[in-house]
């Protein structure tokens, strides 16, 4: 990251002084903030947990809720960041934005707090031996979305190196000879941080409640993307759930554990500019078992009640 890197205005659009996305002043945003794909999720979580509400925004099909936890007090942001990484993208933009640039001045601060931010949402199994309902914590992330490969950003260890070669050989041996986009899907890998790592596994631990550390796959879609031949054209990847769920990743206990859609970007980003982020998710359906789980509230109840706790533990560190 480089605090040096000129900062334009022209570069942030405002509306009386919001970001226009979310339609937030950088006040009516928390330092800890849990993220969410559907934006009635947010209102679904604040009712659950919060026992105070200072701010509900809805712009542009994004929604946010500050306000205080239940239990510890903390104040923290529910936020929408929409489906896919393209959205996540301007979403997690404005965050930060936010935090570090002084809306009034209209220039970036010589110093911010840190935040923390924690992905809850749901996700498709890969195992056979994982059973719905089980909650993975993301440990490393590889990303089959093209947004992160916009932000130059380090590798955050000589692991997401290995990953990205593994899984872009395995890919490139999956795709027929005579398929246009052979040798074009370009993974980018990353890692949550092992704050936050650590702080769900311990919370899940206390609270009894099913969990596993695991590698997620971020796609850039839902279907074909996830192997899922619904239209009428073949997919480029050929059994593309398959292929991760039986792939060497190369580090001792951890597996291809799930997919779904955000986790790459957030974790590049938030690690590239200095931020702890993290990421919880159920698993609610497995395509090679075809088995989904319909009534998956409870599960996402679990994953929340985790991902505050870690929150409000990290929040003193």
């Amino acid at each position: 990251m480089k605090d040096d890197l000129p900062f334009n205005i022209q570069d942030l659009p405002m509306i009386d002084d919001r970001a226009y996305h979310l339609g937030l002043r950088p006040e009516e945003l928390a330092k800890n903030i849990i993220i969410v794909g559907d934006p009635e999720r947010v209102p679904f979580i604040a009712d659950e947990f919060l026992d105070t509400k200072e701010v509900d925004r809805y712009h542009r099909g994004l929604r946010t809720i500050t306000g205080h936890a239940k239990d510890t007090g903390l104040r923290v942001s529910i936020i929408t960041s929409g489906m896919g990484t393209p959205s996540l993208e301007i979403v997690l933009n404005e965050i930060v934005a936010l935090n570090e640039i002084d809306f009034n001045k209209k220039e970036r601060k010589k110093e911010y707090e840190r935040i923390n931010i924690i992905r809850v949402g749901t996700s498709g199994g890969l195992q056979s031996d994982t059973e719905l309902g089980t909650l993975i914590i993301t440990d490393y992330v590889v990303g089959l979305d093209n947004t992160g490969l916009f932000y130059n950003s380090p590798y955050y260890d000589e692991r997401c190196k290995m990953l990205e070669d593994r899984v872009r050989g395995v890919i490139d041996s999956a795709i027929p000879d005579n398929t246009r986009f052979k040798g074009r899907i370009f993974p980018y890998a990353s890692r949550a941080h092992q704050d936050i790592v650590s702080a769900l596994v311990r919370e899940a631990s206390e609270q009894d409640i099913k969990y596993k550390r695991g590698i997620t796959v971020s796609n850039s879609g839902f279907f074909a993307n996830q192997g899922r031949a619904v239209s009428r054209i073949y997919p480029t990847i050929p059994d593309i759930d398959g292929l991760f769920a039986s792939l060497d990743t190369g580090i001792e206990g951890l597996k291809m554990e799930n997919m779904e859609m955000e986790a790459s970007f957030l974790l590049h980003f938030m690690w590239a500019l200095g931020y702890r982020a993290g990421v919880i998710c159920p698993v609610i359906d497995n395509r090679h078992k075809e088995v989904f789980l319909g009534g998956y509230t409870q599960h996402i109840k679990d994953a929340t009640s985790i991902a505050l706790k870690a929150l409000h533990a990290l929040s003193s560190k």
